[in-house]
C-alpha cells in the first residue's frame, strides 16, 4: 500500500501527536481502497413524461361515463405517443422498470410486427428491474408480435372476430404453452376456456 505523501515526510517522533493521529486517521480514511464504494448509489426516478404518456394511453381506452371509444381518434394519438416513446428509447431515456413498462404499453398499441416485438423486449427489462405488471405485457406482447405475422400464439392473450357484432374468440392458438407458464406470467389458464378458442 502506497502511504499518503504528507505521512512519508513527517518526523517518526511525532507519530505520537494527538493532532498528526487525527490527520493520519484522516488521510488512510480517504485513501483507503473501500472508502469509494461506500457511496451510496443515485435510484433513479420514474420518468413522469412516459407515466403521462401510459396513462392518456389507458385513459383512452377507458372513457369516462360510458362514452364509447372514438377509435379514429385515439389512433391519431396512439401514433403521437409512439412517435415519441421511440425518440425517447434512442436517447436511452429510460432508466426504471416502470420507464420500461411505460413504454412497452405504448409500442404494444403500435402497428407493426416491429413495434410488438420491441414491447416484449423492453417488458423483459422492465420485469428484471422489477416491474411486476409487466409480465402480463410480456406474454400478451410476444402473442400480439405472432398474430402480426400470421402465427399462432402462445398464451391466448389476443382475440379476434369475423365482424363488427361477431362474438370474440381467443385468436388461434398453439398448445405448446402450459397453464402453469401461463400463471407465472399472470395470464389467464386456458383449461374452461376452450369453447373461447378460434378454430383454424
Amino acid at each position: 500500500m502506497e502511504y499518503p505523501y504528507l505521512f512519508r515526510r513527517l518526523p517518526l517522533a511525532l507519530l505520537g501527536a494527538g493532532i498528526l493521529g487525527a490527520i493520519l486517521v484522516h488521510l488512510f480514511a480517504v485513501t483507503s481502497p473501500g472508502a469509494a464504494q461506500t457511496s451510496s448509489k443515485v435510484t433513479p426516478k420514474d420518468s413522469a413524461e412516459l407515466l403521462s404518456l401510459y396513462e392518456e394511453d389507458q385513459s383512452d381506452r377507458s372513457p369516462s361515463d360510458g362514452k364509447s371509444i372514438d377509435w379514429e381518434s385515439v389512433r391519431t394519438r396512439d401514433l403521437m405517443r409512439l412517435a415519441v416513446v421511440k425518440d425517447l428509447y434512442s436517447q436511452n431515456k429510460l432508466n426504471t422498470g416502470r420507464d420500461y413498462y411505460h413504454a412497452a404499453m405504448i409500442l404494444q398499441h403500435g402497428g407493426t410486427p416491429e413495434d410488438y416485438l420491441l414491447a416484449h423486449e423492453l417488458c423483459i427489462v422492465a420485469t428484471s428491474k422489477g416491474s411486476d405488471d409487466a409480465k402480463w405485457l410480456a406474454a400478451a406482447s410476444e402473442d400480439r408480435f405472432l398474430m402480426s405475422i400470421g402465427r399462432p400464439q402462445r398464451f391466448g392473450t389476443q382475440y379476434t372476430s369475423k365482424g363488427a357484432n361477431a362474438t370474440q374468440l381467443i385468436y388461434w392458438t398453439e398448445p405448446g404453452v402450459t397453464d402453469e407458464l401461463r400463471r407465472a406470467l399472470d395470464v389467464r389458464p386456458m383449461a374452461g376456456r376452450e369453447g373461447e378458442l378460434e378454430r383454424k
